[in-house]
């Protein structure tokens, strides 16, 4: 997307002061426009189509009709939609359910106007982007199987490190640097992650750490 375009916005909360002063925080930036607004699933998914946003900012818990199942409606009819769930710390439990159903990303609602402009700007040029200050607190806990064969079991413990670096959303040259590795290693460690879990992206890295219990909110 070129810097000179505006990102168009829709703003989904139940919360009428939260999201008037989030449209009051955005909408004055020359690089956005916020050009929808809805309290529950359900308005948002009469509106969206019509204004055509490029992010959607979600709410997860809200009246009439979730956030979860709001964004799983919204993505079949518009599978290109980009959305970045609102969340609380206490919405863990659904935030596996949330990255299933291919939102972009999560940004804490008390996080600073800097990281929700880079959030925005991140998943509008294709990117995922999840809150560090969020996935900062994810602490390893292997699953206690014994005998099984799963993908996280094939997981080497320096490529385990790698990923719990991963979904706290460090770079290749920062998680280098934690662990005193080279680059190019991580790199490779990456690789045989995607690779032995079968996922594509970061966003479906998360996913997988969390439903194996590999990390835990």
């Amino acid at each position: 997307m070129e810097n000179n375009q505006h990102i168009s916005l829709f703003l989904v909360d139940d919360h009428t002061l939260f999201l008037n002063g989030l449209k009051s925080l955005l909408d004055p930036l020359p690089e956005f426009s916020v050009v929808g607004e809805a309290y529950n699933g359900k308005e948002f998914l009469a509106k969206f189509e019509a204004v055509a946003p490029d992010v959607v900012l979600m709410d997860i818990s809200m009246p009439e009709m979730d956030g979860i199942e709001a964004s799983r409606k919204a993505l079949e009819i518009n599978p290109d939609l980009k959305i970045i769930t609102l969340s609380m710390y206490g919405d863990q439990e659904y935030y596996t359910k949330m990255l299933e159903t291919g939102v972009r990303g999560f940004v804490l609602k008390d996080s600073d106007i800097q990281e929700v402009k880079t959030a925005i700007q991140t998943v509008a040029d294709g990117g995922n982007y999840f809150s560090r200050q969020l996935l900062r607190g994810l602490i390893l806990a292997r699953k206690e199987t014994s005998g099984s064969n799963t993908d996280e079991d094939q997981l080497s413990e320096r490529e385990l490190e790698v990923l719990i670096e991963i979904c706290q959303g460090f770079s290749n040259n920062e998680i280098a640097d934690k662990l005193f590795i080279s680059k190019r290693t991580v790199e490779k460690h990456r690789a045989n992650i995607l690779l032995k879990t079968g996922c594509k992206n970061t966003a479906s890295l998360v996913v997988f750490a969390i439903r194996n219990h590999l990390v835990e909110v």
